[in-house]
């Protein structure tokens, strides 16, 4: 694809085991993605709206967000995103451990875009994040900062 160009994606992540893994699975995939990590629901809001520590934080193409945070859950995060007019063209991938039905439907009513429980196994976990890297930057069209609605 002759168009390509990388994405920013935020992790909101808390488990530090997962955030390495996921930044190797963007570095095993040669992804040129940039992957900006905070560690909680409070952090992701701050980093969203540009608050505190993030005044120069880059508007985020694509958010994976845990469900299971401190300070904030993984389920606020996504309501205050999807509500916010600013925030809520932004995709938001559930990347979770969470299988429970109520989790993955109460998701969905929240809008969110996906929802993928995370595998436990080394590769597959590997792979699930690059097939959603893969998903987003070459088969999805996403709206840049200037194109909200």
């Amino acid at each position: 694809m002759t168009d390509w160009q990388p994405i920013d994606v935020l992790l909101v992540e808390d488990d530090q085991g997962d955030i390495l893994l996921t930044k190797e699975a963007f570095d095993l995939n040669k992804v040129r993605n940039r992957l900006n990590v905070v560690n909680d629901g409070e952090q992701a809001m701050a980093y969203l709206r540009k608050q505190d520590a993030f005044l120069d934080a880059t508007r985020p193409d694509l958010i994976l967000l845990d469900l299971n945070l401190p300070r904030m859950s993984g389920m606020e995060v996504l309501q205050e995103v999807k509500a916010d007019p600013l925030l809520r063209t932004i995709p938001v991938v559930i990347l979770t451990t969470s299988e429970a039905e109520e989790d993955i439907l109460h998701s969905y009513r929240l809008h969110a875009n996906a929802y993928v429980s995370k595998p436990v196994d080394f590769e597959q976990f590997i792979r699930v994040v690059q097939q959603i890297d893969d998903f987003f930057v070459t088969v999805v069209k996403l709206p840049r900062e200037g194109q909200r609605l």
